[in-house]
């Protein structure tokens, strides 16, 4: 049975107000084995959020009914589904140390967690890179080509692996090719590229023995239309034997099992 390791919650800023409820029962009426709600964690409190409702990442206030709602759902639901308690955590490029912090307070609290990039450093300013096609196109103008963008962002990603974080650092990683959100827009130059790029990724995601979010999303947005990561990645990371979790990145519930058709036959391990 399958656990999708990735969804939100009506807490979150740029998500439908579906109930948590719903999304246990969406769960269970997909026959899902468990799930793992991993909120986008509250930014750090010095970092701007750069979208235009700076709504990125959980309102901190709301921090603790998060945690509370989940502790009881997991009493409510015990014996018929498996909940885990999770945060999406941000890798922000000079952050590192408040993201340490809050990591610090509320690791001992989880049971699973994730670690993203969505934010670009260019220069003294960040891009929310998944926001939308034109901040994309944003990214293009600053560095000089889809490429350099594509380059710059794998080579965050890869930071967000080395990175010292502390001890409640999360061990997945997540959806490591969304710079191909807008790919039918922004047609992706070819992949062999970025294969030096990939290679050091993966292998530095097996050397920390970290887990890859197989991510559904990317299937159902209309200018990506692959998951994330696409099929070759996912090849070398089995040959690699690296852990891959199934995750819808679901915002709704009826966003369960999104893009789950469309994933490559490969092992898919639990949180």
């Amino acid at each position: 049975m399958l656990h999708d390791g990735h969804i939100h919650s009506p807490l979150c800023p740029h998500g439908t107000k579906d109930d948590f409820v719903d999304y246990c029962e969406k769960a269970i009426a997909l026959g899902l084995e468990g799930i793992t709600f991993t909120e986008h964690a509250p930014l750090p409190a010095s970092f701007n959020d750069p979208t235009p409702q700076q709504d990125s990442g959980m309102d901190p206030a709301n921090l603790p009914k998060y945690i509370e709602h989940i502790q009881l759902l997991k009493r409510e639901y015990n014996g018929r589904l498996n909940i885990l308690l999770g945060l999406e955590v941000d890798y922000i490029e000079g952050f590192e140390k408040e993201t340490t912090d809050f990591l610090n307070e509320v690791g001992p609290l989880l049971d699973d967690s994730i670690l993203s990039v969505h934010f670009l450093r260019l220069g003294d300013e960040y891009l929310c890179l998944d926001y939308s096609p034109d901040v994309f196109q944003a990214a293009i103008d600053l560095l000089g080509s889809t490429s350099k963008v594509y380059e710059h962002y794998y080579q965050t990603v890869f930071a967000s692996i080395q990175a010292k974080l502390g001890h409640y650092k999360p061990t997945r990683i997540g959806h490591m090719t969304l710079a191909r959100k807008f790919q039918k827009r922004f047609p992706a130059p070819d992949s062999h590229l970025f294969s030096d790029e990939i290679t050091r990724i993966l292998t530095a995601i097996q050397q920390n023995g970290y887990q890859l979010d197989y991510n559904g999303a990317g299937c159902v947005k209309p200018l990506c239309r692959e998951p994330y990561p696409y099929a070759s990645i996912i090849e070398e990371a089995v040959r690699l034997n690296i852990p891959l979790v199934y995750g819808s990145d679901a915002h709704s519930a009826n966003a369960l099992l999104s893009g789950y058709d469309q994933l490559v036959a490969a092992p898919l391990a639990k949180p």
